[in-house]
């Protein structure tokens, strides 16, 4: 049974917030649970979350919620083990709208870190806005 991988060891990294403002747009937004908070990247492509667990997973599921007409139109999930390299595990394509999004991986390599990039922002300026994202599958054996 897939569950969620985020816990309070999992380190998170975005490729920005908007005017740096961590306070009110800051990373932490996407997992407080809170439907009143988010994390604003500020603009240009590609835009991306980075998440390293502690310790090896197998990714089955993303659930992700943007703010309609700050949401991607493709969306690549990568993946990396302990000492390797970023490889594309995945491509998936939201829709532009409020509502939460569940993206099924198949067949997801054992992996330490993934990297979720936003290639492509449905905003002119190229921001994305979420707030609510979540990793399920399992650990690995």
């Amino acid at each position: 049974m897939a569950s969620s991988l985020i816990c309070s060891e999992t380190q998170s990294r975005v490729s920005s917030v908007l005017n740096r403002d961590v306070k009110q747009f800051g990373k932490k937004f996407m997992f407080d649970s809170n439907e009143e908070t988010c994390w604003n990247s500020d603009q240009g492509d590609p835009q991306w979350v980075t998440l390293e667990f502690p310790q090896s997973v197998k990714v089955s599921d993303l659930k992700v919620q943007f703010q309609g007409g700050f949401s991607s139109k493709t969306c690549r999930l990568e993946g990396r083990p302990k000492d390797g390299d970023f490889g594309v595990i995945s491509q998936f394509y939201p829709e532009d709208n409020n509502s939460l999004q569940r993206f099924p991986i198949q067949e997801a390599p054992a992996v330490d870190k993934v990297k979720i990039v936003f290639e492509n922002s449905a905003d002119f300026f190229g921001r994305i806005i979420i707030y609510s994202l979540d990793v399920l599958g399992e650990k690995a054996s």
